[in-house]
C-alpha cells in the first residue's frame, strides 16, 4: 500500500514539493545548530531527530554546526557533550565540514565572512554603528503601538561609519561603547525590525579562536548567513 501525500506530515510535504521542483540542486542538506553553552536536553533531542532524521529520509546529509557567537558562555566541554550525545542518539553528522572534520561547521570559522558582508551592508547604507547605551536606546526605540526615533548616528556617512566599524574590530572601543545595527524602519509594528543591533563588542576570549575577534555578530544576523555558506536547503 503506497503512503498517501495526506499521511505524510507537513515536513515531509514540504521537502517532497521542494525536490519535485528542483529547489534543492539534487540534495537535501539539513543541519541542527546548537549553541555550545549548556548540556542539550529533551528539547534539542528532538530537534536532533527530525534534522538528521529528515536528511536521512531524503537521502541527504544533516551537518552539526555550533553556534558559538557569544565567547562569554561557551565551552569546549559543552562542544564536546554535544557531539557525544548526538551519537547516543544514533545520529552522525555528514557532509563537507570546516573544522577538519566531515559534517562538523563552527559559526566562528565564518566570521570573516561575517564581517565582510556587514561591511557590504554599511557600503550599502544599510547599517551604521550607534554608540547609544541600553536605557537610551530603549527610549529611541519606542513601544509597538508608537513609532520610535532615529539614533543621532543613523545618518552618518558609510564612510565614517566603516571607520567606527574597524575601530571595534581593532579593540578601540570598550564593551557597549558603539555597536552595529541594521537600518530597516523605526515605525515598524513590529518593534525587533527597529534598527536590531547586528554586531556588539565583547572584551572576552573566544573558546575556539581565543583573542582573535572583539567584536560578533548577533545570532539573527550570523544564522542564515551560515546556512547560506554551507548550503544548507531546509532549516527546521
Amino acid at each position: 500500500m503506497e503512503e498517501s501525500d495526506t499521511s505524510r506530515h507537513f515536513l515531509r510535504q514540504w521537502i517532497d514539493a521542494d525536490v519535485a521542483a528542483g529547489r534543492t540542486g539534487g540534495k537535501v542538506v539539513t543541519r541542527f545548530p546548537p549553541e555550545p553553552n549548556g548540556y542539550i536536553h529533551i528539547g534539542h533531542a528532538k530537534a536532533v531527530c527530525v534534522d538528521f532524521g529528515m536528511a536521512a529520509l531524503f537521502g541527504g546529509e544533516c551537518h552539526l554546526r555550533l553556534d558559538d557567537t557569544n565567547p562569554a558562555k561557551e565551552s569546549d566541554e559543552y562542544a564536546e557533550n554535544i557531539k557525544n550525545d548526538i551519537r547516543w542518539l544514533g545520529f552522525e553528522w555528514s557532509g563537507e565540514g570546516d573544522s577538519g572534520e566531515p559534517g562538523f561547521y563552527n559559526a566562528s570559522n565564518m566570521f570573516d565572512q561575517m564581517y565582510a558582508i556587514a561591511e557590504e551592508l554599511i557600503r550599502r547604507g544599510q547599517a551604521y554603528c550607534c554608540n547609544l547605551g541600553q536605557e537610551e536606546w530603549k527610549e529611541y526605540r519606542g513601544v509597538p503601538d508608537k513609532p520610535g526615533r532615529a539614533s543621532p548616528s543613523r545618518d552618518t556617512s558609510p564612510e565614517r561609519n566603516l571607520e567606527i566599524f574597524h575601530d571595534m574590530r581593532d579593540g578601540k572601543y570598550a564593551d557597549g561603547e558603539w555597536c552595529l545595527r541594521a537600518k530597516i524602519d523605526m515605525s515598524s509594528p513590529n518593534i525587533h525590525f527597529r534598527d536590531p543591533v547586528l554586531y556588539r563588542i565583547r572584551h572576552v576570549s573566544h573558546y575556539h579562536l581565543g583573542d582573535r575577534w572583539c567584536v560578533y555578530p548577533m545570532y539573527d544576523f550570523a544564522h542564515p548567513i551560515e546556512d547560506a555558506l554551507e548550503g544548507v536547503t531546509h532549516s527546521m
